[in-house]
């Protein structure tokens, strides 16, 4: 039997599969919110519970965080995990933490083609490295690197990067989040749900254009993912578009660092969920943005991921393989 998860800053799915026969079925699979739990033990306590005689073998969790020496602190979670406690909480020889855009990607590599959607009209699909990007409580990145003929996983912390606005309105944006964010703003900062919120804040302080009262009293009541793609707002109409600009921004520049001829992908939950946000050119505007290099992005697939257990999907690829 084998256990696969995906812990994140807000939702954290854990999924148990079996071999029957020759095929591997998922016999239980439950999302939970996070921040419901103090601690990922007991979160994990919380989802064996109710197995009897389970026979664990191998175990793979991708995590929102850096792995350190096997075992992973989590950036936007006050959790630690280590792989010997799993190994103890679990029965299973093999445990395995992955950092979550690791995962992802190698989750990535095993979907079809149905769970995604092309934003470059002018692709043209080719072999190569391929550049993994997900936004959602925070910023995510890593590398797929083709090796004549196979792919290797490479992680990275690319999102926490420094964030480089590129005109004055932005210039501004970095000013505002200096005030949060004194030592450090990152991509993460900005490419976020927090960032979206923070995005719109700033043009409300700006003035960029005047406040949609009926908007700003459905923020109180339903919070903001409710409203700010209100496209009748053209308060929340901006924000998203210069979100998407933003980070299409940060895709060129990692496309540019791993020239991935085989396209970029663009998992988490803010792309899929904000599809038609995504292919109205702004986010392709600013990938190509790049001056002279635009000719060297010009070509390469940019595609939404629709499925939202990407990252469930390599910890099980994973876990499989140590078998």
């Amino acid at each position: 039997m084998i256990l696969a998860g995906d812990v994140g800053g807000t939702k954290t799915i854990l999924a148990l599969y079996q071999l029957k026969g020759e095929k591997w079925v998922c016999s239980k699979k439950k999302q939970y919110a996070s921040t419901n739990y103090g601690e990922f033990k007991a979160l994990l306590s919380h989802f064996l519970s109710e197995e009897r005689n389970l026979d664990l073998q191998s175990v793979c969790i991708g995590v929102a965080g850096p792995i350190e020496g096997g075992d992973c602190v989590t950036t936007n979670l006050p959790w630690v995990l280590r792989r010997q406690d799993i190994a103890d909480q679990t029965g299973a020889s093999y445990v395995k933490l992955l950092n979550d855009l690791e995962a992802t990607a190698w989750g990535v590599l095993e979907l079809p083609d149905v769970d995604f959607v092309e934003l470059n009209s002018e692709a043209i699909e080719k072999k190569g490295n391929v550049a993994v990007l997900a936004a959602g409580t925070g910023l995510g990145e890593a590398l797929i690197v083709w090796d004549e003929g196979n792919y290797q996983v490479v992680a990275t912390e690319g999102g926490h990067t420094d964030f480089a606005p590129r005109n004055e309105l932005e210039i501004g944006l970095l000013r505002y989040l200096l005030k949060s964010y004194p030592e450090h703003v990152s991509c993460e900062r900005v490419v976020c749900g927090q960032g979206l919120i923070d995005i719109y804040k700033y043009l409300k302080v700006i003035a960029y254009a005047e406040v949609d009262q009926k908007v700003e009293a459905r923020i109180t009541e339903d919070g903001f993912a409710a409203v700010i793609s209100d496209k009748n707002c053209k308060l929340s109409a901006k924000a998203v578009a210069l979100f998407c600009e933003i980070y299409g921004a940060e895709a060129g520049n990692l496309a540019l660092k791993l020239l991935p001829k085989a396209g970029v992908v663009l998992a988490g939950g803010i792309a899929a969920k904000n599809l038609s946000n995504m292919q109205t050119g702004d986010f392709m505007r600013g990938f190509l943005a790049k001056g002279r290099y635009r000719q060297v992005l010009k070509n390469y697939s940019v595609k939404v991921c629709l499925n939202a257990e990407a990252a469930l999907i390599g910890g099980f690829v994973i876990a499989k393989k140590a078998l």
